[in-house]
């Protein structure tokens, strides 16, 4: 159930950071380098709930 709640926990923080990227990108003229540093974060998010749900399906012999 650990990994669960930790999967729970990246989605929020990435939907999270999608809202604010989002809300930013309205306004070109805020902090570019900013911005760059919350994609660069959110793909890192998505890459690490993707790791965590490969951890959660069993391994099964061929």
């Amino acid at each position: 159930m650990q990994i669960e709640s930790r999967i729970a926990a990246l989605e929020i923080e990435h939907q999270d950071l999608n809202d604010v990227i989002a809300r930013l990108s309205e306004h070109p003229t805020q902090d570019q380098l900013q911005l760059r540093r919350f994609k660069k974060r959110k793909l890192i998010l998505k890459d690490s709930i993707s790791r965590l749900k490969i951890l959660l399906v069993p391994d099964i012999p061929a």
